[in-house]
């Protein structure tokens, strides 16, 4: 008896068996078919909130429309908030420990900031999160590693070029042909001469160079040498030159250089020619102001040079508890749809080597429809120089010799030796030596 119960529960669990399975020849089950086993739900990430020192000062239009908003319609739970920054230096951001997740920086500051020890490479989150470095122009990325001891301290998210801005109804008024692509600064100097005129009580200059410093990014200069900390300044006649050339400018009868170009040339409307940075949406809803762009100046002997690489970059400092998430804020800033909209919509260049980024330049300004911005991509930046963490202080001592010199208090030679002395001198001061 023992032995026949056991034959028949071992024939029916081979009937249930062949119908469950559905076995070729079975007999079909008529049991209600049973729901796949459902995948388990992957539980949403925790929202974050991520704090943003922003040195470079997106404005809050374009912050929300390259960062806040992007980041959120694909990583639904980063919220990314600015820091105020009003008496809250980013030295006291970091000695008081406040939550600090990522932070926008002049690309050559970065030396100096490096002093404050919250800087890293980020080549180990660039590697963890496969982002493709390929896309971006390698000779931005060449200048940020220059000055992050080799390694990337930050990502290049705008390239700030230069350009020549000027006023079409002062050389209408004077009958002056406009400014041509391709000229070199003696060219732009021979015509500031024919502009520089005072007419019905007003003065009008013929051109402000926006001082030394942007005159001097063409030549790639260097202030201090990064590698013994001293000063460089008499190692050439290169930065000679451009005090000279700045003089002969501001000697031109009439157009001594007073007060800020971003009052004077769309305000004022005095100034004939503006040869300085990416400053198009300073200018481009200006009311009544009739201008255009031409290319930027170039030296005889470096034509087609504008400037230097000249990088904002946005950093993840190695203080932040949220690696991860900040990243995935840089990841799509630099996706090219958010690059995209940054060239169309808020006049910066991208550092992706993409040729569409320049096609596209100011499409969606309407502030900029019929500008001549081809002429912005005419010329190519110079290579940036490895900046000294005392480039901030080398360059106050030399702004200050500068203006002496273009005052007449001193000769072009004493202010040169003069600056060496004084930069070596407080390199010494902070070296404690």
């Amino acid at each position: 008896m023992i032995k026949k119960a056991i034959t028949v529960s071992l024939g029916a669990m081979l009937v249930l068996t062949g119908c469950g399975a559905g076995g070729q020849g079975g007999a079909k089950s008529t049991d209600t078919p049973q729901p796949e086993a459902s995948k388990p739900v992957e539980k949403a990430p925790d929202p974050v909130t991520l704090k943003m020192y922003d040195v470079q000062q997106f404005t809050d239009d374009d912050f929300n429309r390259l960062i806040v908003e992007p980041v959120k319609k694909k990583y639904p739970h980063i919220t990314v908030e600015r820091m105020a920054k009003a008496n809250n230096p980013i030295d006291n951001v970091i000695a008081t420990k406040q939550q600090f997740d990522l932070a926008t920086l002049w690309h050559g500051g970065l030396p100096s900031q490096n002093l404050l020890d919250y800087l890293e490479d980020m080549t180990a989150l660039i590697q963890k999160n496969k982002f493709d470095l390929g896309r971006f122009d390698p000779n931005a990325l060449d200048a940020v590693r220059k000055v992050s001891n080799g390694g990337l301290f930050g990502i290049p998210y705008n390239v700030n070029f230069n350009a020549l801005y000027y006023n079409k109804d002062i050389f209408d008024k004077f009958g002056v042909g406009y400014p041509k692509d391709g000229m070199t600064w003696d060219e732009t100097i021979e015509l500031a001469k024919k502009l520089t005129r005072s007419e019905g009580g007003v003065q009008y200059k013929g051109l402000d160079p926006d001082g030394h410093v942007r005159m001097m990014f063409p030549l790639s200069l260097n202030l201090v040498d990064p590698k013994t900390n001293t000063a460089n300044i008499n190692a050439n006649d290169q930065l000679k030159r451009v005090f000279e050339m700045g003089k002969t400018i501001h000697d031109i009868p009439g157009n001594e250089q007073q007060g800020s170009f971003l009052n004077v040339f769309p305000k004022d409307k005095t100034i004939a020619m503006l040869a300085t940075s990416n400053f198009t949406s300073f200018f481009r809803d200006v009311p009544n102001l009739n201008w255009d762009i031409a290319q930027y100046p170039s030296y005889k002997e470096r034509p087609n040079v504008y400037g230097m690489y000249d990088l904002h970059v946005m950093a993840v400092p190695k203080t932040s508890k949220l690696k991860d998430d900040a990243f995935k804020v840089i990841e799509v800033l630099m996706s090219d749809e958010v690059q995209l909209d940054s060239v169309k919509v808020t006049g910066r260049v991208s550092p992706l080597k993409d040729q569409k980024f320049k096609d596209n330049y100011g499409v969606d300004q309407p502030g900029l429809k019929g500008k001549n911005v081809k002429a912005i991509f005419k010329s190519k930046p110079a290579e940036a120089p490895e900046f000294s963490r005392f480039y901030s202080d080398a360059n106050a001592v030399v702004t200050a010799e500068y203006k002496d010199y273009l005052a007449g208090k001193k000769d072009v030679n004493s202010a040169l030796r003069d600056a060496e002395e004084k930069i070596n001198q407080a390199i010494k001061t902070k070296l404690g030596k």
